[in-house]
């Protein structure tokens, strides 16, 4: 108990200091925006490094450092080889390919969204409307953060969480009211800093465990279960086979880079000579943070039964028990446990202003602006829009959030985990065609995106009901659809390469070619 107090303590302390650098860089970066664009792609010549980690610290969410190495902790090495290498590959190949196309084209027409950059390639304010209202579907990711981060703070400060949710809230979207792209960049590297503290101690904290090197390590994990060691874990709801683990993997990996929150940073450079540097950057400590699940290895070996005093632990729990139990006797374990906590808070704390960023963006440029006076609105208007749009985010934010924390029967996960994946299913096509080939009339794309959206959605709620109800036999995928849990990957992947066979098929059987404006 005087290690509980002295730590909830540290943690009111922490939060104080966190807040008030947090409120410095706001202001900093928001005596500068005089329009929207300043706000949403700033107007500070940043280095290509802090945009660098600015962009590592937004890929990554709080369950990069706690739910994922829990689903490594106790399904084993096949999650490692999933979350761990897989997609990360995937993902940064994807990154580097496609940011340096997308920049050109979202300099060129001076886009502020990922909505505006699909309505400007394809000459449609339509198509670039249905994309602004899909980026609705992201306010699910928001919500999963903001529950991770009260559930943080809540448990260390020990405190009820719906307060904790309220305090959140406001103090979040009210800076971000203000702040965007230019304070962002300066907190989002702040926080990628601590994140990259925290990796680093997850990742060397097990070393002890190689003593008797790698075959001895995967010994270790093969005597508590052999499917721990394991390329394949048919026992989990995640990585049952190598086209769970390796093809849908790598779709979700390749496709995840099209979120607005994540192509459109590179947007923030003032100069294409900084484009490598960012990148490099960028990379290096993305893949830092993805290796992290390792980390949950470390954790089975100090939890062969995943409980503590006897009490299971849950999924989320895992790492930060591992920590501060491995530091406790130390004497620095409170410290090291205050450092976590920082961690993971940053984690989520990045992700969470790219999301509210992007989205009340595209609210205000994609949606607002063309429905009132035809667009005519002036930069002051826009600003004062877009702050009601984060006001209206906050409240719709806080009202799920508050559900989800009061009734957790329903998973937040598997909530944002369709929300996101069906929204970059949706933009895929748009983004890569709209990169890569010319000439692509508006009604291919667009009927590639709402492919994806039936598609994501039937095979994730409607094949399991077929397979139930009606008897259907769908082979060795039947196993993906049915079941409590399901692995949203698996809907998102078969929409991504269904909506891409379907454009693909559009694009050689069209005979006028020629986009219309």
């Amino acid at each position: 108990m005087i290690l509980a107090s002295t730590f909830t303590t540290g943690v009111t302390v922490l939060l104080v200091v966190y807040a008030l650098v947090v409120l410095f860089f706001v202001v900093k970066g928001a005596i500068k925006i005089k329009n929207i664009s300043d706000y949403a792609v700033g107007n500070i010549l940043f280095s290509p490094y802090a945009v660098g980690l600015s962009l590592a610290a937004a890929m990554t969410s709080a369950a990069t450092f706690v739910i994922n190495p829990g689903f490594i902790a106790n399904f084993g090495i096949s999650g490692v080889l999933s979350y761990g290498i897989v997609l990360p590959i995937a993902a940064t190949i994807s990154l580097i390919v496609l940011t340096k196309s997308f920049r050109k084209h979202g300099q060129t027409v001076k886009a502020l969204s990922l909505a505006q950059w699909i309505g400007t390639r394809y000459h449609s304010r339509n198509y670039s409307f249905f994309m602004a209202l899909l980026s609705m579907l992201l306010i699910t990711f928001i919500v999963l953060i903001v529950v991770a981060i009260v559930s943080v703070i809540a448990t260390a400060l020990d405190a009820n969480p719906i307060f904790v949710l309220t305090g959140l809230v406001v103090f979040v979207f009210g800076y971000m009211m203000y702040g965007g792209a230019n304070s962002m960049v300066y907190t989002n590297t702040l926080q990628a800093l601590v994140m990259l503290v925290v990796g680093f101690i997850l990742l060397f904290s097990g070393l002890e465990h190689f003593s008797e090197g790698i075959g001895g390590f995967f010994r270790k994990l093969a005597d508590i279960d052999p499917l721990l060691a394991q390329p394949v874990n048919p026992e989990s709801p995640l990585f049952r086979d190598y086209y769970e683990i390796i093809f849908a993997q790598l779709v979700i990996g390749i496709a995840i880079v099209v979120q607005p929150h994540i192509i459109t940073k590179s947007l923030l450079l003032k100069k294409e000579s900084d484009v490598n540097k960012f990148l490099f950057t960028a990379v290096t400590v993305e893949l830092i943070f993805f290796f992290v699940v390792f980390a949950g290895l470390y954790a089975r070996l100090a939890f062969p039964d995943l409980t503590l005093d006897g009490v299971p632990l849950r999924n989320d729990q895992i790492i930060p028990t591992y920590v501060v139990w491995l530091f406790s006797d130390t004497g620095v374990g409170a410290f090291v446990g205050l450092l976590v906590v920082l961690g993971l808070i940053s984690a989520g704390m990045s992700t969470l202003e790219g999301l509210i960023q992007s989205v009340s963006t595209s609210i205000t440029s994609d949606i607002v602006k063309p429905l009132v006076n035809k667009g005519m609105l002036k930069d002051h208007q826009l600003i004062f829009a877009n702050k009601i749009a984060i006001v209206g985010l906050a409240m719709v934010t806080w009202v799920i959030a508050r559900d989800q924390i009061l009734n957790p029967n329903l998973s937040v996960a598997i909530l944002a985990q369709n929300g996101v994946y069906a929204y970059f299913s949706a933009a895929f096509i748009p983004v890569i065609f709209g990169i890569f080939f010319k000439n692509i009339r508006t009604f291919i794309p667009f009927t590639a995106s709402i492919t994806a959206i039936v598609v994501h959605f039937t095979v994730y709620y409607g094949m399991g009901i077929m397979v139930e109800s009606w008897g259907l036999d769908l082979g060795f995928f039947t196993k993906f659809v049915v079941g409590t849990v399901k692995n949203p990957a698996i809907a998102a992947s078969t929409a991504i390469v269904v909506s891409t066979v379907v454009a693909l098929v559009l694009m050689v059987f069209d005979k006028n070619k020629i986009q219309q404006s």
